[in-house]
C-alpha cells in the first residue's frame, strides 16, 4: 500500500485549483475533497439530490458504515449550486464524459495530473484530499480530538500520523537539535 501525503502549502492548493478551474467537475471534486475530508469512494457516490437545496451532505460512509453529516461551507455552496443547474436530481454528482458515475481510477488521474502540473513531487493520490483537509483543519484549530472524531480514528496518535503532523514534529525537532 502506498502512503500518500497531504498538500501542506496553501499556495499549492491555489495552484491546483487554478489548473482545475478549466473543468468545473474536476475543480468541484478537488474542492469537495479538501473541504469535507470525505474518502473518494464517498465523494463519487454522491448524487445531485444529495447536495441540491441542502445545507449539509449526509451519508453513510462506505468504509465504516457510519452516518456522517457535513455542513456545506461558504466556498462549496456557490460552486455546487452553479454546477448542478439543469442537472437531473437522480444523476451522479460526478459523471464521466460517457455520463457514467466517475470512478476512483479517473478521480485519481484528475488529482495526480493536476498536482503534477502544479509541480508537486509529494506522494499524491485520491486520499491526499482527505489528508489535506485533516492537515489544514489541524493547523487552523489545533484540536486533534475533534479531528479524530471527524475521521473516526481510535486515537489522537493515529490522527496525527495520518495527517503527517507527527513526522513534521519529528523533523522539526531534528532541525532544532544541535550539539
Amino acid at each position: 500500500m502506498n502512503v500518500v501525503e497531504p498538500i501542506r502549502n496553501k499556495k499549492d492548493i491555489k495552484k491546483i485549483e487554478n489548473i482545475l478551474s478549466k473543468n468545473k467537475r474536476d475543480l468541484l471534486l478537488f474542492t469537495l475533497g479538501t473541504n469535507c475530508g470525505l474518502r473518494i469512494s464517498d465523494i463519487i457516490a454522491l448524487n445531485i439530490s444529495d447536495v441540491r437545496n441542502k445545507s449539509y451532505i449526509t451519508l453513510i460512509e462506505q468504509k465504516t458504515g457510519k452516518f456522517k453529516k457535513i455542513p456545506i461551507n461558504s466556498k462549496l455552496k456557490p460552486m455546487l449550486e452553479e454546477y448542478i443547474i439543469g442537472k437531473d436530481s437522480d444523476a451522479p454528482l460526478f459523471q464521466s464524459v460517457f455520463q457514467n458515475r466517475l470512478d476512483r481510477f479517473r478521480a485519481y488521474h484528475i488529482i495526480k495530473d493536476a498536482c503534477r502540473s502544479a509541480g508537486l513531487d509529494e506522494r499524491i493520490g485520491t486520499h491526499t484530499l482527505r489528508k489535506t483537509f485533516g492537515y489544514h483543519h489541524y493547523q487552523q484549530f489545533k484540536d486533534v480530538a475533534l479531528l479524530q472524531k471527524i475521521f473516526n480514528h481510535s486515537s489522537p496518535q493515529i490522527t496525527l500520523r495520518y495527517i503527517g503532523i507527527e513526522q513534521d514534529q519529528i523533523d522539526e525537532s531534528y532541525r532544532n537539535f544541535i550539539l
